[in-house]
């Protein structure tokens, strides 16, 4: 069931990166139903606050009328940052299920714990590495494809030398 749902937090991601985006999906899960959806906006909105999960959260909680959001699970391709991870903790969120790991900013394993820091009054059940190589790819490709097109474009501004 978790490969399926990450599939779905997968197509979210491609969206983003057809869109110029930082391909990363997200989805929200409440009794076995997508509930929300979502994808990186920051490009688009020139907004540090869009990730794929915080909006994800936001629909959610207008779904179920609550800013507590019992009974879901988040489904996501990269490892949560400190800002999600904080709303997930605070939107109550129980589960959370997340393909990659994110070695610069990721707040669940890589740099901090935040899921499971007992400090906090909520603590969130983790599942990784679900569809991990495909959430890993999708960056990764995305990534090398700008590094190429930067070199490319410098490339073409430096006249030719005889």
């Amino acid at each position: 069931m978790h490969d399926f749902y990450m599939r779905e937090a997968l197509a979210e991601a491609k969206k983003a990166g057809d869109a110029g985006e930082v391909p990363i999906g997200a989805i929200l899960v409440h009794n076995d139903t997508i509930i929300a959806r979502g994808s990186n906006l920051r490009e688009a909105t020139q907004n540090a606050l869009t990730h794929a999960e915080m909006l994800v959260i936001e629909e959610g909680c207008k779904q179920l009328g609550s800013w507590r959001l019992e009974d879901t699970t988040l489904y996501v391709t990269l490892e949560p940052c400190p800002m999600c991870a904080g709303a997930i903790l605070q939107s109550r969120i129980p589960r959370v299920v997340y393909g990659a790991r994110d070695a610069k900013a990721g707040c669940v394993h890589s740099l901090y714990t935040l899921l499971n820091d007992e400090r906090f009054n909520h603590a969130c059940e983790v599942i990784e590495g679900v569809e991990a190589e495909a959430c890993g790819e999708i960056l990764t490709s995305f990534f090398r494809n700008l590094r190429e097109q930067k070199k490319l474009r410098k490339q073409q501004k430096q006249p030719d030398s005889l």
